[in-house]
């Protein structure tokens, strides 16, 4: 649920490999059974678990304000916990250290206020039990925890906090962003948190999986229809985080996208979300290389090296084609700079052209997704207007 996120799974994680698999392929037939045919377009209300309505054909236009085919600044809203933080609105100025120390003074106000079986109360550490270790990266470590009075579960992130300015930067950005899209069902709900002297606890509604663990699990392609509704939930929360809070993710890739056992998908980790200013990110030394744009990489202009919303575009084909395929498009790299140097200098990657899996709008929306130019690949909003959508 990190950069670099390492997963290790335990013996009985590996039990669970049969009922992975039937759980899948029941999502996907439910998906069919609701006439969502295993493409790209899939209905806004499209929601397993919940209650459903079939989605209209590519390019038609349903009645009312959820229209997928209708680019709105934001999703459908969720009853969600507003947490009114005492955060001032994302800065559009770099942080400085005296940024950081008073936004610790502001958030922890908060600290220690969780949200167990939707009512606020105030939690102390010693009230959370450890339950077993979900994974961790270079930002901390998630863990699978119990609220002791309540038998509640939940996942929480672990981050430490240190003298650099960095990495002080990064916790605060992961929590402003999650506490502040409580009203976005797409992306991961945060309960609460905690801050001390040397640690940040963001605790956060357990999910079941993160992508790139199922496709671990189950070694093998995840159904193009999953993937239909993984596209629409992802876009939709990139294009909020756009609209609602002037920031880009910079970090799509399977390990962040999240799945629960009811078929919910959502949008995880926002340690380097980036400020966006005039639309433009500024820092280049953020996110994992291997799903870096090529702009991000080697701009076109050295001189102003700043890049936008569609890098984010780029990251998300690449995670579809991984998905898709079970299979990572630049293999046989033996560093970063190889991968790097691949995306650069080769023509984008593409689904295997011999396979019958795959349908030709599947095909047509990761072919706009992996533009090599970036003037040319799509944003969001022209994204969920395509016919591909």
């Amino acid at each position: 649920m990190a950069s670099s996120t390492s997963n290790n799974f335990s013996s009985s994680s590996r039990h669970e490999l049969p009922n992975i698999s039937t759980k899948l392929r029941v999502l996907e037939e439910k998906l069919q059974r609701e006439g969502i045919e295993p493409v790209i377009p899939v209905n806004v209300n499209l929601t397993v678990g919940r209650s459903t309505r079939t989605r209209p054909r590519p390019g038609h236009i349903s009645g009312g304000s959820c229209s997928p085919s209708r680019a709105s600044s934001a999703p459908p809203t969720r009853k969600g916990t507003n947490f009114q933080l005492p955060l001032s609105p994302l800065s559009v100025q770099p942080y400085t250290s005296e940024d950081i120390r008073a936004k610790y003074l502001e958030v922890i106000k908060n600290s220690g206020l969780l949200y167990i079986n939707e009512v606020q109360q105030r939690v102390d550490l010693k009230d959370l039990r450890h339950l077993c270790d979900l994974g961790h990266g270079s930002c901390g470590q998630v863990f699978k925890m119990e609220h002791i009075q309540t038998k509640y579960v939940l996942a929480v992130k672990v981050m430490h906090r240190t003298s650099s300015d960095e990495e002080n930067k990064r916790i605060i950005m992961d929590v402003d962003v999650i506490t502040k899209s409580y009203d976005c069902p797409y992306i991961i709900r945060c309960l609460g948190y905690f801050i001390n002297t040397s640690d940040v606890w963001i605790c956060m509604e357990l999910m079941a999986y993160c992508f790139e663990k199922l496709l671990k699990l189950i070694n093998q392609p995840i159904p193009e229809s999953v993937l239909g509704k993984l596209t629409f939930t992802t876009v939709t929360a990139l294009n909020y985080l756009k609209e609602t809070h002037g920031v880009m993710h910079r970090d799509v890739k399977p390990s962040n996208i999240l799945i629960d056992s009811n078929g919910n998908i959502k949008l995880c980790d926002f340690g380097i979300c980036g400020v966006l200013i005039e639309s433009m990110a500024k820092s280049r030394n953020a996110g994992c290389a291997g799903y870096m744009s090529p702009e991000r990489i080697e701009p076109p202009d050295p001189t102003r090296p700043d890049y936008d919303i569609r890098a984010d575009v780029w990251s998300l084909g690449i995670t579809l084609i991984e998905l898709g395929t079970n299979k990572y498009p630049y293999v046989d790299c033996k560093n970063e700079f190889d991968v790097m140097s691949r995306i650069v200098t080769e023509e984008p990657p593409e689904l295997p052209t011999n396979s019958i899996q795959f349908s030709a709008d599947f095909r047509s929306f990761i072919k706009l997704c992996l533009i090599k130019d970036y003037k040319q690949r799509p944003k969001y909003k022209q994204l969920m207007v395509s016919n591909e959508y």
